[in-house]
């Protein structure tokens, strides 16, 4: 038989004396932190953590992510359901104010994000499903796993709870960059130029009031101007202006919309200040949907990690508007994304630092929760499937 929470408690005990390994690695790629897809330093040391189980690798050939495929399989039976666990490395591009004494080592570097925690996290997991998955070959013919999870730190929640939602969990992201273009000059003869600085102005009101006025508000649909860049002198009226930012939604349909808007508004608007303007938009992750039988197993499988405490597990009652990769994943795959709270203990999780902060803590203590819920939802699914 498989061991997971829901059959035998051992598997939180299990990854309680798992602890310190998890720690240990986590610190260590925390102090190092790497970017984007290039992360050779994290990958190996999640292979020498990994080097006395027996996996195969295969590794990215644009990137330095890796899948491990860990097999077993009941005795007699010659394949059985594929599940995915996932994990991320890489840190984000800012500079770390903590007084931890495993802090960033890189100038500007810091795991902000906590994907030093899930990392360790899906390690320990792979360790304890080493443990409790039988020997045996899996099928290595089919090109797509049956259920994938994943896991998610947040700071600023309450300690150890385990939350989720069916459907729509985080936003669909896109950039966008508006390129407005008129004709420069000496900043007192503005009207001997085409200024493009006040209809790059309106452009960022513009884009605001549509939202508010094009879409239902019920719909939740953000769209976030971060940088505006013209000129290089005070008395100087430049040749063009760039407004730049993101657009969150959480359908396909205003998605779409949204793209056909954007660029509506922006060429309308730059005209009526007699300029020109292009907004270019760079797709990128899709809305992350859960499936409601993962989100029900997670449910469970969260409860009888905490010995069947029903404050063990929240339902989230709207999505987060951040957005995710694993979204790829679960376009494929029917599966879910949990969040779990490392807030500390007993403190009031509200007031601490939320990711991407460079002041972001996490309780360790919790993590060990992490790794036994992602273990046990694939040995759940595997013994029981949706059941």
């Amino acid at each position: 038989m498989l061991t997971s929470a829901l059959i035998s408690p051992d598997l939180a005990a299990s990854a309680e004396e798992l602890g310190p390994s998890l720690v240990a690695l986590r610190r260590a790629i925390h102090a190092e932190p790497e970017l984007g897809l290039e992360t050779p330093k994290t990958l190996a040391k999640v292979r020498e953590a990994l080097a006395d189980i027996d996996l195969e690798w295969r590794i990215g050939t644009s990137c330095t992510g890796a899948v491990a495929t860990l097999k077993g399989a009941k005795p007699g039976t010659p394949s059985r359901e594929r599940v995915v666990l996932r994990g991320d490395m890489d840190a984000l591009p800012m500079a770390e104010k903590t007084d931890l004494e495993f802090a960033s080592t890189i100038p500007g570097r810091m795991h902000a994000c906590g994907h030093d925690t899930h990392t360790a996290m899906l390690v320990t997991a792979a360790k304890l499903l080493d443990d409790s998955l039988l020997g045996g070959e899996g099928d290595s013919e089919r090109t797509l796993p049956d259920a994938a999870f994943a896991l998610h730190i947040m700071p600023n929640a309450a300690y150890g709870v385990l939350a989720g939602k069916p459907g729509p969990l985080m936003a669909a992201a896109d950039q966008f960059t508006i390129t407005v273009t008129g004709k420069g000059g000496h900043a007192s003869m503005p009207h001997d130029c085409e200024d493009p600085v006040p209809a790059a102005a309106a452009i960022v009101g513009a884009v605001q009031a549509m939202v508010t006025r094009r879409f239902n508000a019920a719909s939740a649909v953000v769209v976030t101007v971060t940088q505006i860049h013209a000129g290089t002198a005070h008395n100087v009226i430049a040749d063009d202006a760039t407004v730049s930012g993101t657009i969150r939604t959480l359908t396909a349909e205003n998605r779409a919309k949204m793209h056909r808007l954007m660029a509506d508004v922006t060429s309308n608007t730059a005209a009526a200040y007699g300029v020109t303007a292009t907004c270019e938009i760079e797709p990128g992750f899709p809305v992350t949907l859960c499936d409601g039988r993962a989100v029900e197993l997670g449910r469970k499988v969260a409860s009888a990690l905490n010995d069947g405490e029903t404050d063990a597990w929240r339902d989230l009652a709207d999505p987060i508007m951040g957005a995710e990769d694993f979204s790829y994943v679960l376009e494929k795959v029917p599966g879910a994304m949990f969040f779990l709270g490392v807030a500390p203990d007993g403190e009031d999780w509200s007031s601490c630092c939320a990711i991407h902060s460079p002041r972001m803590h996490v309780d360790e203590s919790a993590l060990p929760r992490g790794a036994a819920m992602l273990a046990d939802c694939a040995l759940e699914f595997l013994e029981n499937g949706w059941a």
